[in-house]
């Protein structure tokens, strides 16, 4: 339970943290929260030669709303996501989403741009970006560059950042009036992580589907936007029939893990139960 030895930068801005990681792609790590990088360290899961504090970097802090859309930084804590009455006026799947995670000192601690970077193949905001069809913001040392949320997970623990690239923040375009969104999950007894989780936007027109994104997680090697019942929904009534078909499609489609806790089969069959939930709730 003891660290190898390192070095320890505590980064004043964005472009320091990312001349520290030009300097050393390799050997170097961020330290945000902390709830995953910190016990990876104690067990020498990882063992960094320098250890990189983004903590104190004002420009990776804060929630901006504006009349054509949302910024929220990834510093942001799960804790301040869940306060934000601004945020929740707009948004309010971000304080749902919030609630579900961990417990209080994960949440008081944890960040959003963390949770995203790190890419765990169970955690919730991923699914919730997804679905918002939001875009993530990276700072490197040739700029900024946008990627759509739905493109930024790879695989497990992977995304399309680069070794010298940060996470800066999270974009989210205005919803169009009557769009509601919904994040639902089945936690693991005792992590609290998803076993599978769907997050769900759905906006109708005179009864119709106009509008639907679908972000899952839990169920496969990482978080991924749903193509399938979307689409198959898309221009349908949220009839119970409709509902049925579109959830199986959905698990039938999902390439789900299988491990000591969850089959492949049973992470499917709660695929099934949670998108109707979720798709029930929104059609009322």
């Amino acid at each position: 339970m003891i660290p190898a030895a390192f070095d320890y930068v505590r980064a004043s801005s964005l472009a320091q943290a990312i001349d520290l990681l030009r300097d050393d792609p390799d050997g170097a790590k961020l330290l945000a929260g902390g709830h995953t990088l910190l016990p990876a360290l104690k067990l020498r899961l990882a063992s960094p030669e320098l250890l990189i504090d983004i903590g104190g970097i004002a420009e990776l802090k804060g929630i901006e709303i504006s009349e054509t859309g949302i910024r929220i930084g990834a510093l942001t804590t799960h804790t301040e996501l869940f306060a934000s009455e601004p945020l929740n006026r707009e948004l309010p799947v971000f304080r749902q989403a919030a609630s579900l995670i961990a417990d209080p000192q994960v949440r008081n601690r944890g960040t959003i741009g963390g949770s995203l970077a790190n890419a765990d193949p169970a955690a919730d905001w991923p699914a919730v970006v997804v679905a918002l069809q939001a875009e993530i913001e990276i700072a490197g040392p040739n700029g900024l560059r946008r990627v759509a949320a739905r493109d930024f997970f790879v695989e497990i623990f992977s995304t399309v950042l680069e070794p010298d690239e940060i996470l800066a923040g999270i974009n989210i375009s205005r919803p169009k009036p009557g769009m509601r969104f919904i994040y639902r999950k089945i936690r693991h007894p005792a992590s609290g992580f998803a076993v599978v989780g769907i997050a769900v936007g759905v906006r109708l027109q005179r009864g119709v589907v106009a509008e639907i994104s679908i972000g899952v997680t839990g169920a496969a090697n990482h978080a991924f936007a749903d193509q399938h019942a979307s689409s198959f929904l898309t221009g349908k009534t949220l009839t119970r029939d409709t509902i049925d078909q579109a959830a199986k499609l959905l698990s039938e489609t999902t390439e789900c893990l299988s491990d000591r806790y969850a089959s492949a089969e049973y992470r499917a069959n709660l695929i099934r139960v949670e998108i109707r939930r979720a798709l029930f709730a929104l059609s009322s």
